[in-house]
């Protein structure tokens, strides 16, 4: 071992080890010494200076300090007189005095020769071999020094932790305190540091200039100087390597006793008596219970400074701690820790320790209980104090000035910096914000909560109620708070530290413990990621946790996919994400500008990732990749929106629960949910939240997972470069209607395909935003006029159809194309379907889905029908007549017909808006002159035996008639009785009608009921018994069944119904006045009249008289020219 390489200890003769040696002399020094006094002996400056005001050396054997006339005095005053026959017990008194009390400088300086004479003699070599000698035999390295140099002592102080032979131990123990009290009586520190001294201005080396406890101060400055130059960029002055060594190695051999520390000990002994009284001394209890108390109100200003160097001394050389460096020394070594050619700046440094330490436990292998109990001091030191982390001190100087002074305890100072980091402007310099990434993977406190201080303080109260079942430390607490996040169970406090931490955490895929412990097989097979404490360009650790979550979510056949264990933890982190867009990383950085421009007022929670969604066309192209892909995955596992799962969880639990235990979503449940709309236990936080989720989905088909896995392909080949989910829909139906129309055998749109299109059209007709097209043409309507009508169950698009006549020109053409399209396919219908949801299944159970209006009005009159369904029925009935192209059945039983006999009103028609009944009442017409093809009749009189029972199905007759039906018949209209009543009342009221086009509408009435007798109600009624009699056999329509009627009223043989006869006799009167005032128009509307007239015999017998009068004049007219024209020709 080189010459003062390590500290050589002045070794002082102890009375009692000496007696246990069987030395003679009481005072403790050898026998060769006996006559060696203070002055005798060289000292380090001039060896053969006496000491002044000392008594003149003595050969006597027995000398004692005490009987020194200079020091005399202070001994009398200072120490009990048990100790002044013990030169020893004198020296320790002495030195350890109270900080206030003075001693003669005289004295000061006898002590001083006398201890530099007693350790530059290396006789005292012979007695270390005495008393420590089975322990040097033990100690090959001691064994193997030279002798005579002073080394051996050296080196049984560099062991004396495992120096198991108590003499010894007593031995090296008290002559080192000895030598700790004077920087100067330490091997080579004078030479190696003198320089520093000077230029630090530390103190002076010159013998006597300084008192004992400037020593002390002496050490101390420079290890201020030391951990100062780590923290300045500018204007430092840089200690002389030999001189670092020098201060670290004095200081990691005072580390196992706090008394070493001259300045520690000194500054700190009144707290050392407050806080560790009880403590024993040595192995550094001391010191670590001085650090556990470091923030305590009570704690003397000076102590706390310098257990704060003392503290940066170790986070510069790990050794400085004695706990530390011998609990990990085998975990050091086994796991390669302190590999010899790392260079020793490096190796020494506690965050490596540290980093290569959780290396070893994060890869599954063992460290011992205490030495990881150690670590977990020293990572919650670090965090509790920013200044014990000089890269943090120099790097973000700046930030804690500005934002953070005055915060430096209990890690409030590294939270404000982190509050800085996460927030809106992200105040933290590149180099602050790499520095407290570097410091949170050193300290890693996602593997232990309470590392973080001032997140355990926040957070006790939320995690005895919320996570008391998870074990005190265990990684999960922080997940467990995560959930709890936004939650009535989370207190203000906890939630900013906690998402200040998680914000650092979610930057490193390692610092998240489960995570990283059930996905790192997969980060390395997938990602190519290197070991936990190693960096890779290539993959940097924000890049990881995107590579692992876009194979979470690959199919068998897409290729590699994660293992279950890390899918599970993925899906936790991406729940977790969710919660606070700054939780995840490439969001954040890529979305900074958009959420600047387009969301800085949304603040709560989960808004700034719904806000970007709305304005996911808006934004920059590497934003809106990013939020299209986050979107994309929370289609097919809407679980990671954690804040809808919770406002959701009553549906759930009540409707959804089987898929929403299913490990793979693939889109099961957002489908459940969106089915479950408008249950009763679904609340408005849940509604808003699905319903926006199904508003963003419009925006890209991707958006869909289910959609987008069964008609991918569809697309690709029918409806290339189409984007948006609308459009798409729009494409495939329209594609499946004209292959259907066409009657194609092999349809282009794939089965599974149009099963979920299905789907997809039916989720978007209950809310009119899910139509972008329908919701933009109408916004402005739907402020005017359906203002205060929500937007779910489809109600603001029924609002709108029943406003449709005040509608602008653009909403309705819309709204004309959307009933024209729900007519078709009534499924389409949200209303009708949800109202009538149970009369579909009682009287339409097996009906098509095409013709499932047809058969609720079938049905519409039955005893069982519900009242609601019924009047929804007649709603779209009204609708119906309005425009035969909203009847589909109408409209192809009639194709021939509509243009042969109403081509007139077809011309005036425009695209869009309905024609009002004008086709409906033109077709009538001509059923009543029965002009019809047969299917087209049929569909004519079903449409008329509806409207005579239902003013409102004849939209000419409402439209017309308002005004009277309000005054003359208000009676019956309120009674709302579909019975034909209203109609009636017209009738009866004819004359008393002024109206000019009301007046037609009701006498066309009057000629319809002409052709069939089921068009008037009132009569059908109250004739149905004499049909039955007398009419039984005549088939019903073209005017049968009422001429039948007429004759029988006729005949006087036959007695009908007084009911039934007086009904018929008011209906000829009314047609007597039908004929006089509305003219037959034609031949045949003159025909019919004539044959529905009470004196058809009569008319038809004078028309036949009339015919043979005119045959008989013809005839005699015919013989007299045939005459004259042959006399003609004969002349």
């Amino acid at each position: 071992m080189a010459a003062c390489r390590r500290v050589q200890l002045l070794l002082l003769l102890m009375s009692i080890v000496v007696s246990e040696v069987h030395l003679n002399d009481n005072d403790g020094i050898p026998a060769s010494f006996k006559n060696q006094g203070p002055g005798q002996a060289p000292n380090a400056g001039n060896p053969a200076a006496p000491a002044a005001g000392a008594s003149q050396p003595r050969r006597i054997t027995g000398w004692k300090l005490a009987e020194e006339e200079a020091c005399r005095e202070d001994l009398t005053r200072l120490c009990p007189k048990h100790t002044w026959n013990n030169n020893l017990a004198v020296l320790e008194c002495l030195q350890d005095r109270k900080e206030d009390t003075e001693i003669a400088s005289d004295c000061n300086h006898l002590l001083w020769n006398y201890k530099l004479n007693l350790t530059t003699d290396p006789k005292f070599e012979s007695v270390a071999v005495e008393v420590c000698k089975s322990t040097i035999t033990e100690i090959k390295e001691c064994a193997e020094e030279e002798r005579g140099k002073g080394y051996l002592v050296s080196c049984l102080v560099d062991h004396r932790a495992n120096i198991t032979e108590y003499q010894c131990h007593q031995y090296i123990t008290k002559m080192t305190a000895i030598i700790f009290s004077d920087y100067r009586l330490i091997c080579g520190f004078m030479g190696k540091c003198r320089e520093d001294v000077n230029a630090l201005h530390c103190g002076s080396i010159s013998t006597g200039e300084k008192d004992i406890h400037s020593q002390g101060e002496v050490i101390s400055c420079l290890e201020r100087a030391l951990v100062l130059e780590l923290e300045q960029r500018e204007n430092r002055y840089e200690i002389k390597e030999e001189c670092k060594k020098a201060i670290l190695r004095v200081a990691e051999l005072s580390s196992d006793d706090f008394h070493l520390d001259r300045y520690l000990y000194f500054s700190c002994r009144e707290d050392r008596e407050r806080f560790c009284e009880n403590t024993q001394a040595g192995e550094g209890r001391v010191y670590k219970c001085l650090f556990n108390h470091k923030f305590e109100e009570s704690m003397s200003e000076k102590c706390r400074e310098a257990l704060t160097t003392r503290q940066k001394l170790i986070a510069q050389d790990y050794k400085v701690s004695y706990s530390l460096a011998k609990a990990c020394k085998v975990d050091l070594r086994k796991y390669r820790c302190n590999v010899d050619n790392l260079p020793r700046a490096r190796e020494a440094r506690l965050s490596y320790l540290l980093l290569c330490l959780e290396s070893a436990v994060h890869r599954g292998r063992v460290v011992s209980g205490e030495c990881q109990g150690e670590m977990l001091d020293y990572r919650r030191m670090l965090m509790e104090d920013y200044s014990l982390s000089p890269e943090i001190v120099l790097n973000c100087r700046g930030e804690i000035d500005h934002h953070c002074s005055g915060l430096h305890r209990k890690g409030r100072t590294l939270h404000c910096l982190m509050r800085l980091g996460r927030g809106e402007k992200n105040s933290l310099g590149a180099t602050c914000q790499q520095a407290l990434q570097t410091l949170i993977q050193e300290t890693d406190p996602g593997s232990d909560y309470r590392i973080d201080r001032a997140l355990n303080e926040a957070c006790e109260s939320v995690m005895q109620t919320a996570c008391k079942h998870i074990r005190t430390g265990d990684p999960m607490i922080l997940s467990c708070l995560m959930e709890h996040l936004y939650t009535e169970k989370m207190v203000e406090d906890c939630e900013h530290r906690l998402l200040e931490l998680q914000y650092f955490i979610s930057r490193d895929w390692k610092l998240d413990p489960i995570l990283y412990r059930k996905c790192q097989g997969d980060a390395v097979r997938l990602c190519h990621t290197h070991g936990w404490n190693e960096t890779s360009e290539v993959m940097p650790p924000g890049a990881v946790f995107s590579c692992l979550y876009r194979h979470a979510y690959r199919t068998e056949e897409q290729g590699r996919r994660l293992s279950r264990d890390c899918k599970a933890e993925v899906q936790r982190i991406l729940h977790q994400r969710a919660l606070d867009v700054k939780l995840d990383p490439m969001l954040q950085e890529r979305c900074m500008t958009d959420l600047g421009k387009w969301c800085s007022e949304k603040t709560e929670s989960g808004q700034e990732l719904e806000c970007l969604q709305d304005h996911l066309e808006d934004l920059i192209s590497d934003c809106r990749d990013v939020v299209g892909n986050l979107t994309e995955l929370e289609s097919e596992d809407i679980q990671i929106e954690a804040l809808l799962m919770r406002a959701c969880e009553p549906v759930i639990q009540a409707y959804c629960h089987e898929v929403a235990d299913n490990q793979i979503d693939t889109g099961d449940l957002m489908e459940c949910l969106i089915q479950s709309k408008h249950q009763k236990e679904m609340n408005e936080k849940c509604m808003v939240g699905v319903t926006h989720f199904q508003l963003v989905q419009m925006k890209d088909f991707r958006f869909s997972y289910k959609f987008k896995m069964a008609c991918k392909e569809d697309v690709l080949k029918l409806c290339p470069n189409i984007k948006k989910k609308v459009d798409v829909v729009i494409c495939l139906s329209t594609t499946v209607r004209n292959d259907t129309l066409q009657d194609v055998k092999d349809q282009r749109v794939s089965v599974k395909c149009r099963k979920q299109l299905r789907v997809e059209e039916l989720e978007m007709s209950e809310d009119i935003r899910l139509e972008p097209e329908l919701y933009d043409s109408c916004k402005q309507d739907i402020g005017k006029y359906c203002q205060n009508v929500p937007y779910g169950n489809a109600q603001v698009i029924e609002c709108l159809k029943e406003s449709k006549k005040q509608l602008t020109q653009r909403c309705h053409q819309r709204v004309f194309k959307l009933q024209e399209t729900e007519m078709v396919d009534p499924e389409l219908d949200y209303t009708l379907m949800r109202v009538c949801k149970q009369m579909i299944k009682r009287f339409c159970g097996d009906a098509d889905t095409k013709n499932m209006l047809q058969c609720l009005k079938q049905n519409k009159n039955s005893e069982l029908m519900d009242p609601k369904c019924k009047q929804m029925i007649t709603k779209r009935q009204i609708t119906q007549n309005t425009d035969y192209r909203l009847n589909p059945v109408l409209r192809k039983a009639c194709k021939a017909d509509i243009p042969k006999f109403c081509q007139n009103i077809l011309n005036k028609a425009t695209d869009g808006s309905e024609l009002e009944g004008q086709v409906i009442s033109c077709l009538k017409l001509k059923y009543a002159d029965q002009r019809l093809s047969p299917d087209c009749e049929d569909q004519i009189r079903v449409i008329l035996q509806e409207s005579a029972l239902d003013y409102r199905l004849d939209p000419q007759l409402h439209m017309h008639c308002m005004e009277e039906i309000t005054s003359l018949c208000a009676e019956e209209a309120a009674a709302q009785e579909q019975t034909g009543q209203v109609e009636e009342c017209l009738k009866v009221n004819l004359l008393k009608i002024k109206q000019d086009t009301c007046k037609k509408e009701v006498l066309n009435i009057l000629k319809e009921s002409k052709a069939d007798i089921f068009v008037d109600p009132v009569l059908h009624t109250a004739c149905a018994l004499d049909i039955k009699h007398h009419c039984a056999a005549i088939p019903p329509g073209r005017g049968r069944q009422m001429s039948c009627l007429m004759e029988a009223l006729e005949d006087k043989r036959v007695r009908l119904q007084p009911e039934c006869k007086k009904r018929l006799q008011d209906r000829i009167e009314m047609w007597s006045y039908a004929a006089k005032v509305a003219p037959a128009e034609g031949f045949s509307d003159l025909a019919m009249q004539v044959m529905v007239s009470p004196s058809k015999n009569y008319i038809l017998l004078m028309i036949a008289l009339c015919v043979s009068m005119l045959f008989v004049v013809g005839l005699l007219c015919g013989r007299l020219t045939k005459r004259l024209t042959q006399e003609q020709k004969d002349r």
